[in-house]
């Protein structure tokens, strides 16, 4: 559902909220995130008459804007790493919301119940084989292996950010040289 003007930014507002406050506290209260959106606990529920309609709302936002900042990264186009860069850049942009959709089991197996598959998972799987084709990455560890180490690189990147221990604009440089650091072939980086 996509609304303009105040009853769009309000829902907007409350969906952020809502992913930043349950990226790092899963049992936050609906008065919680209202606070965090700074409105009323009965202007949340005018939106969300329940915690389960909030948290259904969120992951459908959550995955509507990583798969917009993914096809924003264009990870399918130009050179592997350059594309992997992007890749990290986009996600870390929507640090809270990847947070929430891959921080809980719970989410996630609920995400890939919907219809068995993750097209986003898929594109960064190919993106990594490319890699390894091309000899950029690794070839010697398995395609899934680069794929956790590269969500547990963002993740760390994006927790770094929350906690404000790492400013957004220097976080993807970290994550993208430790992460190339560790999944580079040993003589293309």
């Amino acid at each position: 559902m996509h609304e303009s003007g105040a009853r769009g930014r309000t829902r907007r507002a409350i969906l952020g909220a809502a992913a930043s406050v349950l990226s790092r506290r899963r049992n936050a209260t609906v008065a919680d995130i209202a606070a965090a959106a700074d409105v009323g606990r009965s202007t949340l529920q005018r939106y969300f008459p329940d915690r389960e309609m909030l948290v259904s709302a969120v992951v459908e936002d959550s995955l509507q804007r990583l798969g917009e900042s993914l096809k924003e990264a264009r990870i399918h186009q130009g050179p592997p790493l350059q594309a992997l860069r992007r890749l990290v850049v986009a996600m870390l942009d929507v640090g809270d919301h990847v947070l929430f959709l891959y921080g809980d089991p719970r989410i996630t197996e609920a995400v890939a119940g919907r219809d068995g598959s993750d097209p986003a998972a898929e594109e960064i799987r190919r993106l990594i084989r490319r890699g390894q084709a091309e000899g950029l990455l690794d070839a010697e560890v398995s395609s899934e292996w680069i794929e956790h180490v590269l969500w547990a690189h963002v993740s760390a990147g994006c927790m770094a950010i929350s906690g404000g221990t790492l400013p957004r604009h220097g976080a993807s440089a970290w994550v993208i040289r430790t992460l190339e650091s560790g999944i580079g072939a040993r003589t293309a980086l």
